[in-house]
């Protein structure tokens, strides 16, 4: 056999398959996702938001100083021919935050922000995130430090699932970064031991996590807390944490969280949120605020966001900022399923609201102004114009 037909042979079974990690969408499955994401591109329009498209490959290092240096390295690198290192998107927000910085740096706070994109990341962490492509959803509010601007992020997260048919079977889990940065200041570790900390709070070791702590503080203490860090629950979750941790950062934190939640229990939507102090967020940029989104079915979180204040202080001035980003694969995983149990015959647009004939129409949105009003009555007023199909711009304090 000649030499070129041996090797073209040779070609023929791996341009056959597709790399591990990648997958076709057709049919059912397609349609689904754009249902999905035309969902949530409308709730992010009725609360204002505008769409923005970031490159598909930019410079490594952006996303070193978003993403932080472990997460950035599992993105796609090479090299750009005059020999600066390139990536594949891994993350939105990285490359939004420095939109906001250079090219909306002129622009009335805040920003709003929101997208679907593509991300390409290599070494996953676990089998439910084997994806090397995913999309992400997502919007980010830059401009505005405010209890209430935390609560129209995790407000739209809400009605974005509730739209989806979800009611009853999601949960929004919160937590604050300066509950367990301050516990590591108080015990004075450095970075490696930091890390090592985290880590076991992640992986729910109590065990380990208790023997860690023991040289740095009592062993009643090192109990205390590593039992504290297994719970999730409402209210009183951060009664016990007030017991076991006395920092002022930290205290500062739960402050927040309680604050948080006493608007999300007046507006009566605490089944749709817990408090897990175990909850510390892998993203280096974050600041205070974070949560998770989990879904019945799902094996791992779905979504999740928080506050990153100071991100685009590598771009030019630091401002504050809050953002969230669902998983649009493992979201359809989860629908797909649900949508087979419930019926064999429903499309995936009878699965979810039409858009309103106020939305469809572009009206502009009614504005509702924060500033010494009861976060309370400004979001029950939110929340009913947008119950009704209308569009909301919550003018927020900076």
């Amino acid at each position: 056999m000649p030499v070129l037909q041996r090797n073209m042979d040779h070609m023929t079974e791996p341009l056959s398959k597709i790399p591990t990690g990648m997958r076709y969408y057709f049919g059912q499955e397609a349609r689904l996702r754009r249902t999905v994401e035309e969902t949530a591109m409308t709730i992010f329009d009725g609360w204002s938001y505008e769409e923005i498209m970031t490159p598909t490959i930019d410079y490594y290092s952006l996303f070193e100083h978003g993403m932080g240096k472990a997460e950035a390295h599992r993105a796609f690198r090479f090299t750009d021919n005059d020999g600066r290192l390139l990536a594949l998107r891994p993350d939105v927000t990285s490359a939004a935050a420095r939109a906001a910085a250079t090219l909306f740096a002129e622009r009335e706070r805040p920003l709003r922000l929101c997208y679907a994109a593509p991300v390409f990341r290599q070494q996953p962490q676990s089998h439910a995130e084997w994806r090397r492509e995913s999309t992400q959803i997502g919007c980010e509010l830059i401009g505005a430090n405010t209890r209430v601007a935390d609560l129209e992020v995790l407000a739209i997260a809400s009605e974005f699932l509730r739209r989806l048919d979800l009611d009853g079977n999601y949960v929004i889990t919160l937590n604050d970064v300066g509950i367990f940065n301050g516990v590591a200041e108080r015990l004075r570790l450095d970075p490696t031991s930091r890390e090592e900390m985290r880590h076991f709070i992640d992986v729910r070791n109590a065990a380990d996590l208790e023997r860690f702590l023991t040289p740095y503080t009592s062993v009643v203490e090192a109990h205390a807390f590593a039992q504290l860090m297994q719970l999730s629950g409402k209210r009183e979750s951060l009664d016990l944490a007030r017991n076991v941790i006395s920092n002022a950062q930290s205290g500062a934190a739960l402050d927040r969280l309680e604050s948080l939640w006493n608007v999300i229990d007046s507006l009566g939507l605490t089944d749709y949120f817990d408090i897990d102090l175990g909850d510390v967020a892998r993203l280096d940029y974050y600041t205070g605020l974070t949560f998770k989104i989990y879904i019945n079915g799902a094996g791992s979180r779905v979504g999740s966001g928080g506050r990153y204040d100071g991100l685009t202080a590598s771009f030019g001035k630091p401002e504050p900022a809050v953002g969230f980003v669902v998983d649009l694969d493992a979201l359809t995983d989860v629908l797909s399923v649900r949508r087979a149990v419930v019926s064999s015959t429903r499309t995936p647009q009878d699965c979810f609201p039409e858009r309103t004939a106020s939305q469809s129409k572009g009206e502009p949105p009614a504005d509702s102004r924060y500033s010494s009003r009861d976060p309370s009555e400004l979001f029950i007023e939110a929340l009913e114009r947008r119950a009704k199909g209308e569009r909301v711009s919550l003018k927020l304090v900076r």
